[in-house]
């Protein structure tokens, strides 16, 4: 996603601007903000939603109903959020036998439009958040104008950092296992990470790998008991503990990894054909850091238990602004929050 926001406040000049001779009626306008206010012909939404995801999605489902008519931006990249790479979803409630997540997202964004969210599978390229108004611009330069903005741009998964990690990307390095678990029938693989998502991602793998080897660098995990559990009992999953990947080997596939103990400093060789990341994410903000305000964690700062951030009428829902929870459900629910706080903002204008 493109990088280049303007910072709240900044002046917006347009380079084709002339100055107006003196009197005139058609005289450019005098201040930046005039410059880019939406002319006649343009449309202002009452609300727009930059992400989807759980957050995202429920944003859309409540203010549709609502009869604000949001338009959502998706993303042609990573539309329904870190869920359409998950596999089957236990704990979010209605669902006895668990569900999908890319199914549950489907399923979100059908009963969204179904009341009238305009769903657009477009990335945005840069907004504009200071104003009464709120201008927002997409890839292909399209620009849309909104009374009131709900950022739920999520999370993307960390990195190792590694000097082949980007080039053997799609060749043995995967963040998806979902995605990619299929290329590994019968092959050893491994996954890093000590959390739920690890070990959720190393059991789904099971149903293809040979054999799959958890690296953590601890000697405890920080997953829930019953994946724990559910991890510890499988035949195919072993564990190499107090570790870290420091290399990955391979021409034009993975083939193997040096394994570091972080105690002992003594480094091994673990033949693989895959390496499943699982480390955690980090919020999306790149869109907005230069015009709200961040928390220490990174996430967008809001105030108190509702979505307002620092400036009026933006609001955000979802990862974008969890660093502990981090749970379908929760997101959904900051964003029915940011939906009702949506409503309350646009009554006061």
């Amino acid at each position: 996603m493109n990088e280049n926001v303007f910072a709240a406040g900044s002046p917006v000049i347009s380079l084709n601007q002339q100055p107006a001779a003196e009197g005139r009626d058609d005289a450019a306008p005098s201040s930046a903000a005039e410059a880019t206010a939406p002319s006649a012909e343009d449309s202002v939404h009452d609300v727009a939603i930059i992400g989807s995801g759980p957050a995202g999605y429920t944003a859309a489902i409540y203010t549709a109903r609502a009869n604000l008519k949001p338009i959502v931006f998706a993303s042609s990249v990573a539309a329904g959020g870190d869920l359409m790479t998950t596999t089957e979803v236990e704990n979010f409630p209605g669902f006895v036998d668990g569900i999908q997540g890319p199914e549950l997202m489907s399923t979100m964004q059908q009963q969204a439009e179904r009341f009238g969210a305009d769903i657009r599978y477009e990335d945005v390229e840069s907004v504009e958040l200071a104003g009464e108004l709120k201008r927002i611009t997409v890839a292909d330069g399209s620009v849309h104008w909104a009374k009131a903005v709900i950022v739920s741009t999520g999370s993307e998964y960390r990195k190792l950092g590694l000097e082949d990690e980007a080039r053997l990307s799609g060749h043995g390095v995967s963040w998806c296992a979902t995605c990619d678990g299929f290329f590994f029938k019968e092959k050893p693989i491994a996954v890093v990470g000590g959390g739920d998502s690890a070990l959720e991602e190393a059991l789904f793998l099971t149903t293809f790998a040979s054999s799959v080897t958890i690296i953590h660098r601890r000697d405890s995990l920080r997953a829930s008991e019953i994946m724990q559990r559910r991890a510890l009992e499988n035949p195919k999953i072993t564990f190499v503990w107090d570790s870290e990947v420091v290399g990955i080997e391979g021409a034009a596939q993975t083939e193997a990894l040096q394994v570091r103990n972080v105690k002992s400093g003594l480094t091994q060789r673990l033949e693989v054909s895959g390496l499943f990341v699982a480390i955690g994410s980090d919020p999306r903000t790149e869109l907005v850091k230069d015009q709200l305000e961040l928390t220490a964690e990174g996430t967008i700062a809001v105030q108190g238990r509702s979505s307002k951030t620092s400036l009026p009428g933006v609001f955000a829902a979802g990862d974008v602004i969890d660093p502990t929870y981090r749970q379908a459900i929760t997101a959904a629910g900051s964003g029915c929050v940011a939906a009702i706080d949506v409503q309350h903002y646009l009554e006061t204008l």
